[in-house]
């Protein structure tokens, strides 16, 4: 075990003495040996600022009380974050150094120990701290060693309550140390006061006195206290006072006072105005419905007697006792409150609507209202939903509490059971008439769902005159929801509204539209034929669907404008990314399911700019809480939901640069510094970052893509040759791949690569390949196992495809929009796949790529906060200052070239 010793130097060592007490916990042992190998006087500081509670044997236990003086005294510094490693610790009085120097244990060299000595190693103290900072700042390093250091070194305001008048009692401390059992030791601040002044230990003093100096200067409380030296010593004080203390003391713990008050000022009680919604049954819900509205006063959810009201209004504003505790009051603001609820109540005698009650519940503070937002004050008013809007609501966020539907022999699938839960969820809101957003993972059947939903409906109307649902999505779904609808539902009869379905195509008129679906349950067409139609925007329609809703995310576009203008009973969203790229999806979505839910566009983006700058869990909670009973999400990589489904590995692939791309990067570069300069206009900068940023993705793709020369020799490309290396070992096993490209221009060139290594031709797909083409592709991937490879460039393959013979993904380039590579992995990783999926993101070491990587793993938080999942956000590189920019799209030379 290691002994302490001290040479006749003075000089602190360490020797290994197998006689020496040993110290009973490893774990503490292990990491006092690795401190005092490093450095004797690290060791010192290890012990007193790490292991405060640990057993020690009497040589390192004196050791101990050095460092914890130091530590101490360290604590007391002000504005110690500001100081950081060039903070001098004041020596202590030589009093105290020669009462620790005289306290020493029997140890090797303990003679040689004096109040001098102690001043050397105190000296050397200094180094010590300054090598584990490490950089941090001191307030972490403190955090990280125990977390008795946050109050050591600080004064401290008591509040307690006590028997009989008056019923509170003040104290002020101060924390001068660490005791034996590793608490802070407290001591009375007049007290700390006095023995600093008589030690003349100035340094001290000052750490006593210069918070309360800050805190007087803020607080007239403080600054009376004081003026009349009650500060410094115990005092008896009533309710006013201590309430009018407690208010303060955010204010205080601000100046560098800690204060310690009854654990029940946190969550305290107030009587509370307290509102309830929805307590009577309703058939159907949309957002003109009125949602009943009651009043009355209570604390801690039991209503106030008469009696209890007359004595609180009595007390006064303050604390008071009620029902045997303490309690806050203000009969002023509740009164007040009180007056505003009830005249409100008068003049919505039919309600309150739909949208002002759900906001209300959730507590988001958005849209216009006909409840001002002084009516609610979350201090003294407590809105709460009635038992049947509660009952609503909760099983719309749990489908599992709603009511069970018999699909029959309508449909021709047996459902799995998240299946059927969403089938029932979508059934009850679209019933209620309440939009409904299915977001399930990418691969967990939404389109099963739908038909299911539609199969119900057809069955519920039977013998009724109803119009047809309406199913929106882009074209090259529509052979696929078409087959799909037929496999499924042969009794549900379906039209295709679109030119490509030739001479069944729809009439452009109006009585004539309505002549051609008259029989049809299901009309099956494009976002560009609704956009073109006016007869079918203007057609009447039992339920509108939007498949791939994310198509609707720009609010501006014509696109989005047409499809919110359709009429319909209800409205179902099919997306798996409901937040893709910025909280302005979110609302978008919104605007189509429920219109007005979320307010208007600019009150939504005033909103979302709160939020953005304060992310904590509570900000998202009400804007959350609103949206939750509309959006229905499951995840495959939750055993809950489909327990065999096999695993995905994601995994990124490192490819360097060759010569050929280190020199078209390095001039991108510096073609990008020469456009920043000329870029006054905010609009021909964004322009020219844009134009620069898929040059540098070119390059790092491959040379050929830049130049333009055509040759796509696989020697000049790094990420070709890792390419090369993925797709032997796959065809080694004789597995098949996906790869995907945003370009197009490099879906022939990686097909002619991977042909080279699988010695057969694959599959590719581009924006240009015809839909029916696009069919037969899928099904010779998926059927023909001579096809090792599809290509396929991101838009055009990254929805609505099921790839599932595939057992790898390659993004080849990055999107950049984490949500967008996702969907495109979903082509492989959905129900049907029966073994795992590895996924391989390329990106090029040291260069942009590399950055992006480490920025996109940040990136996928902002649908999480919304909806409790993971999402993306894409990146708004072009708002980047110029340095920051050049920073980023730098060349690590040492990391990009590939010298092996």
């Amino acid at each position: 075990m290691l002994s302490p010793a001290v040479a006749p130097d003075g000089a602190l060592y360490v020797r290994d003495d197998p006689d020496a007490l040993t110290i009973p916990d490893e774990g503490a042992r292990s990491r006092i040996q690795a401190a005092f190998h490093r450095d004797a006087l690290q060791g010192v500081l290890h012990l007193g600022a790490r292991e405060v509670e640990v057993a020690l044997p009497p040589p390192l236990a004196w050791l101990r009380s050095l460092g914890r003086l130091f530590m101490a005294r360290l604590c007391a510094l002000p504005e110690l974050d500001a100081l950081g490693a060039s903070a001098e610790v004041p020596l202590p009085p030589e009093a105290e150094l020669d009462a620790l120097a005289a306290s020493v244990p029997a140890m090797r060299g303990a003679e040689y120990v004096s109040a001098e000595r102690l001043a050397s190693w105190w000296s050397a103290l200094h180094d010590a701290y300054r090598a584990a900072l490490l950089g941090r700042a001191p307030s972490a390093w403190l955090r990280a060693q125990s977390p008795v250091w946050h109050a050591v070194g600080r004064v401290c305001f008591h509040l307690a309550e006590r028997k009989g008048d008056p019923p509170f009692a003040f104290l002020a401390t101060f924390a001068s140390g660490v005791s034996a059992s590793g608490r802070a030791q407290h001591v009375p601040l007049g007290r700390a006061v006095a023995e600093s002044a008589e030690l003349r230990d100035r340094a001290r003093l000052d750490a006593l006195l210069e918070p309360v100096r800050r805190a007087a200067a803020g607080s007239e409380l403080v600054r009376a206290l004081v003026d009349s030296g009650e500060l410094f010593q115990p005092l008896g004080w009533s309710a006013a006072e201590a309430h009018a203390f407690l208010l303060e003391t955010r204010a205080l713990e601000a100046a560098g006072v800690q204060t310690r008050v009854p654990d029940w000022w946190a969550k305290r009680a107030r009587p509370q105005v307290r509102v309830t919604l929805g307590g009577e049954a309703k058939t159907r819900l949309s957002a003109s419905s009125l949602v009943d509205l009651a009043v009355d006063l209570e604390v801690e959810g039991e209503p106030l007697t008469p009696d209890e009201i007359a004595s609180l209004r009595a007390a006064g504003s303050g604390l008071t006792r009620l029902r045997g505790r303490w309690i806050e009051t203000d009969p002023a603001r509740l009164d007040a409150l009180l007056k505003q609820w009830r005249e409100h109540k008068k003049l919505l005698r039919e309600g309150v609507s739909l949208h002002d009650a759900l906001r209300l519940l959730a507590g988001a503070q958005l849209g216009d209202s006909a409840l001002g937002a002084d009516l609610v004050d979350p201090a003294w008013t407590r809105v709460e939903a009635g038992p049947w809007i509660a009952e609503t609501l909760a099983a719309l966020r749990d489908p599992s509490r709603l009511g069970d539907v018999s699909l029959g022999e309508d449909l021709r699938a047996e459902l799995r059971a998240y299946q059927r839960l969403g089938v029932r969820w979508l059934w009850s809101l679209t019933r209620m008439g309440l939009g409904a957003c299915l977001a399930d993972d990418m691969g967990l059947g939404k389109t099963l769902q739908v038909i299911a939903l539609l199969a119900l409906e057809r069955r519920h109307r039977a013998g009724e005159a109803a119009p047809p649902s309406l199913i929106v999505a882009p074209a090259s779904l529509l052979a696929n929801w078409r087959a799909e609808i037929q496999h499924f539902a042969p009794g549900l009869v379906a039209k295709t509204a679109h030119p490509s379905a030739g001479r069944d195509a729809p009439p452009d008129d109006a009585a004539e539209l309505a002549r051609w679906h008259a029989g049809v349950d299901v009309v099956v067409t494009s976002y560009g034929a609704i956009t073109r139609s006016t007869p079918m925007r203007d057609a009447a329609w039992n339920l509108c669907v939007l498949d791939e809703a994310q198509a609707i995310k720009n609010a501006e576009t014509k696109q989005s404008r047409a499809v919110k203008s359709l009429k319909g009973r209800g409205r179902v969203a099919l997306t798996g990314t409901p937040v893709e790229n910025r909280l302005g999806d979110l609302w978008s979505l919104f605007d189509y399911l429920q219109p007005g839910l979320l307010g208007g566009a600019k009150q939504f983006g005033r909103y979302a700019k709160t939020l953005n700058a304060d992310a904590a869990p509570e900000a998202w909670a009400p804007l959350r809480r609103l949206v939750q009973p509309y959006i229905l999400r499951r995840l495959k990589s939750d055993k809950r939901v489909i327990a065999d489904l096999p695993d995905k590995t994601e995994v990124t692939a490192w490819c360097p640069l060759t010569r050929a791309q280190v020199s078209l990067y390095r001039a991108e570069i510096d073609a990008l510094e020469r456009a920043l300069v000329g870029a006054e206009d905010p609009t021909a900068r964004r322009g020219a970052v844009l134009t620069a940023l898929m040059r540098f993705k070119q390059v790092c793709n491959h040379p050929s893509q830049r130049t333009g020369d055509g040759r796509y020799l696989a020697k000049d490309s790094g990420k070709f040759g890792r390419l090369r290396e993925i797709a032997e070992e796959i065809a080694e096993r004789g597995e098949k791949v996906l790869v995907f490209t945003q370009f197009q221009e490099m879906t022939g060139p990686l097909a002619a690569h991977l042909a080279e290594v699988f010695g057969a031709a694959g599959a590719v797909l581009h924006g240009a390949t015809p839909v029916k083409e696009r069919a037969r592709l899928v099904r010779v991937f998926q059927e023909d196992p001579s096809v090792p490879f599809f290509v396929l460039s991101l838009k055009a393959g990254g929805t609505g495809l099921n790839l599932t013979a595939a057992q790898h993904v390659v993004h080849f380039d990055r999107w950049w929009n984490p949500a967008v590579e996702d969907q495109a992995t979903d082509r492989a990783y959905r129900i049907g796949q029966r073994r795992n999926v590895l996924v391989h993101r390329f990106a090029c070491r040291g260069t942009l790529e590399e950055k992006v990587d480490e920025l996109l793993r940040e990136k996928r938080a902002l649908a999480g906060a919304v909806l409790g999942a993971a999402g993306g956000s894409e990146l708004a590189l072009t708002e980047m200052s110029d340095r920051a920019l050049l920073d980023l799209v730098s060349l690590d030379l040492s990391r990009a070239l590939d010298e092996g």
